[in-house]
């Protein structure tokens, strides 16, 4: 309709021209609705009301004198009482743009002064802190100029090659490494100790299936071959009484070679002794036939030789003698028995010898004889002349 204005949502429609309804203002402020305007008389521009961005880059010296570059963003507005739009309307409604460049130099002054009075430590710790008192120290200059601020954003904040901030991170960026590779370490290790559990798991699965298995496999063989195992068993107990009746007849057979076999084999050996020592008696008995000097005593040791070799003999009946050889170890200890039998003999006739060479005029019947002919195997030594003759008889 001719004449008729209204403004968009986001702004404000200035009327000037007239004087009725102004309050004292240059013009007249419209938002949320429209009027008419009469073309001639009146003139109508529009301000922005939206939200508006403004980006401040500053270099700032801290309290302890380390330059920091801050970049920070500021979110601003017009604001929507009739004394802000028109303190912003009489300063930006010609060139609006300047809304942006004037706020961001507010800020950027504001920045500096309030980060001269902080560490870094606190700088970077407590940004919140920071933006709300850049806040709180631009409010009153923002309000004079129509404009109010949403929000203050310190996007980023660095020292450049100084190092100040890496060194201060250092010790938080070692404890986060070190908590980082515990971590890992005890995610490896419970992934380890799952593995183990899973393959105990595995293990204690095949070995109750094996056992399952195994004892199935009994139950079968017992079902299937339950007469060829007893036949087996039988088999076994035979084969068992039969290996205990042959030791039972090699132990009677040892047995009876050791009380019938051994026995008569010794008084077969005792006998052919007393043969043989008859034998040599004959012998000798002849040999001294055939002497005249020593007749008498020839006689005497011919008649005891085999007194000597019969009480040996007996004495080798009697005792519990053990022969490795049989036969054969009965003939050596018989063999033995006459060995020493003429060994006496010998011994007897050097003596007598030794004796005529001493006394000439003694006899034959008055020599001494070794003590164990006289006593039969008495310990004795030799008899003087002067004990008498040794009765043989």
């Amino acid at each position: 309709m001719f004449g008729y204005r209204v403004p968009a949502p986001d702004q404000a429609m200035l009327i000037s021209g007239g004087r009725r309804g102004l309050g004292g203002a240059p013009f007249r402020v419209v938002t949320g609705h429209g009027k008419f305007v009469l073309p001639i008389f009146r003139k109508t521009r529009f301000l922005t009301l939206s939200m508006c961005e403004a980006e401040v880059t500053e270099n700032c010296v801290t309290r302890q004198g380390i330059a920091l570059h801050v970049r920070a963003v500021i979110a601003f507005k017009v604001g929507n009482d009739t004394e802000s739009i028109v303190n912003a309307g009489q300063r930006f409604l010609s060139d609006q743009d300047q809304m942006s460049v004037l706020t961001g130099r507010i800020f950027a002054g504001h920045l500096r002064s309030i980060i001269g009075s902080m560490t870094v430590e606190e700088i970077v710790t407590e940004r919140q802190k920071l933006a709300a008192e850049v806040l709180d120290t631009s409010k009153v200059e923002m309000a004079r100029i129509g404009l109010i601020v949403d929000s203050l954003q310190i996007q980023s904040i660095d020292d450049g090659d100084v190092g100040y901030i890496d060194a201060m991170s250092a010790p938080h960026k070692a404890a986060i490494q070190r908590q980082a590779q515990i971590a890992q370490a005890q995610a490896t290790q419970a992934s380890v100790e799952a593995e183990q559990v899973a393959a105990r798991n595995q293990a204690e699965y095949a070995r109750q299936t094996a056992v399952v298995k195994a004892e199935y496999s009994a139950e079968v063989d017992r079902a299937q071959a339950g007469p060829l195992a007893q036949a087996h068993a039988q088999q076994e107990v035979l084969d068992a009484q039969t290996e205990l009746a042959q030791r039972a007849a090699q132990l009677r057979q040892q047995q009876l070679v050791a009380e019938i076999v051994k026995p008569a084999e010794a008084e077969a050996e005792r006998i052919r002794v007393l043969a043989v020592a008859e034998a040599e008696r004959m012998r000798i008995q002849a040999s001294a036939a055939a002497s005249h000097d020593r007749v008498a005593l020839d006689r005497m040791l011919i008649d005891q030789l085999p007194l000597i070799v019969k009480e040996a003999a007996g004495g080798l009946a009697g005792a519990n003698v053990n022969v490795l050889n049989g036969a054969d170890g009965l003939g050596e200890i018989a063999a033995g028995l006459v060995s020493q039998g003429l060994t006496i003999l010998d011994s007897v006739r050097q003596n007598l010898n030794s004796g005529e060479d001493r006394d000439k005029g003694g006899s034959a019947d008055q020599l001494a004889l070794p003590g164990f002919l006289a006593g039969k195997g008495e310990q004795g030594g030799r008899r003087s002349p002067q004990d008498g003759p040794v009765d043989l008889d």
